[in-house]
């Protein structure tokens, strides 16, 4: 017999009326999404180039300079006939993101991040597990939010582990957590919008808007205090039917080796995450795990033909022997033809990808910018 799952069907999409809201939150996404990407417009530039009529698009704008998110800057350089152009543009005072990044081998980050990625100010306070990670999660964003002197417009979280579309983590070995609600416990505490997702799928999307992902195909590993994935193809994040997607830290590659926070035994994580790594006194020892690594990857790599595949962590323990194996078995393990066009290669913890990626999911959840 069929089991009935309540699912939809793939393909299906609920059906119903638009609501007048919901235009005016697509007109006004379509607006500023044409500021971000090609910056300073006139009025009439941004009719032209969204389609939007002007009477639609002066009274957007409008909306926007009431909120502060933009401002006038005066007319477009050049002679011209007939009345000059005024440009409008992003405000240097518009909506700030709170970001934090739960990844980190030894320390939860935070930040105030601007609406073009760049991060203003940072904290941290160091890591533990279970309720005492969630009282850290708080104090830290109490901590960031008192030095804002902006509107903010959202808190974004990049956490390790298994993430539900609606930001509840449902597991998470490395910090002691289970189906913990998180993103409405910090909307209930702070009273502000609050988006919870996978480290390594945020610190992924951030690569590719803000860094030099491939947004054809994208591999990127973080290695933390574990070892996460987000895989990126055709410009979208994938997370699969078990949100999973990415989650490499848990192949075991050694039956025989130590137990997981997973429970597993001799994952990728157990000899790739960086609190082993540190430990690590030899170029040896750092190139099997890089090894190990490549062969893990290969199989990602070939059947999803991606070409762009980033480790992301810290530099002085990947950049060497570790990246070197790791290329040497892509190389080994997957067609010759793909292993000519894979490129693998470093990213440092310094570029703050998580940050930035839960600063980028805050952006397009809030006003539709991606």
């Amino acid at each position: 017999m069929t089991q009935v799952t309540g699912r939809p069907r793939a393909g299906r999409r609920p059906t119903g009326k638009v609501l007048p809201g919901d235009a005016r939150r697509h007109h006004r996404a379509l607006v500023l999404q044409q500021l971000f990407d090609d910056g300073p417009r006139s009025r009439a530039d941004l009719s032209r180039e969204t389609g939007l009529t002007r009477v639609t698009v002066s009274d957007l704008v409008a909306e926007l300079l009431a909120t502060g998110m933009l401002v006038e800057l005066g007319h477009r350089p050049g002679v011209r006939q007939g009345k000059p152009a005024t440009l409008v543009g992003l405000a240097d005072t518009a909506p700030v993101v709170i970001a934090l990044d739960l990844s980190g081998d030894r320390v939860l980050r935070g930040a105030v991040v601007d609406l073009h990625g760049e991060i203003l100010s940072a904290e941290s306070v160091e890591l533990t597990e279970g309720e005492g990670a969630v009282a850290e999660v708080m104090a830290l964003i109490a901590r960031v939010r008192d030095g804002v002197d902006r509107v903010v417009l959202g808190i974004g979280i990049g956490a390790p582990g298994i993430i539900s579309h609606a930001g509840t983590v449902l597991h998470a070995p490395n910090l002691g957590w289970s189906d913990l609600d998180l993103a409405e416990v910090v909307r209930g505490e702070t009273g502000l919008p609050a988006y919870v997702a996978n480290d390594a799928n945020m610190a992924t999307a951030a690569e590719t808007s803000f860094g030099a992902g491939d947004e054809a195909g994208l591999l990127l590993v973080t290695i933390g205090h574990g070892v996460g994935g987000g895989v990126l193809v055709d410009g979208r994040v994938l997370a699969g039917p078990l949100l999973s997607s990415g989650e490499i830290g848990h192949v075991v590659v050694d039956p025989q080796g130590p137990t997981c926070a997973c429970g597993n035994r001799g994952c990728l994580e157990t000899i790739l995450a960086v609190p082993t790594l540190r430990r690590t006194q030899s170029g040896a020892e750092l190139a099997a795990a890089g090894q190990r690594l490549g062969s893990v990857l290969s199989p990602v790599v070939t059947v999803l033909g991606i070409a762009d595949v980033v480790l992301y962590g810290p530099a002085e323990l990947l950049d060497g022997q570790l990246l070197r194996a790791t290329q040497d078995a892509l190389a080994h393990q997957t067609l010759p033809f793909v292993a000519q066009q894979v490129r693998v290669r470093v990213v440092p913890l310094e570029n703050e990808l998580v940050l930035k990626g839960a600063a980028a999911l805050v952006r397009y959840r809030e006003i539709g910018v991606v």
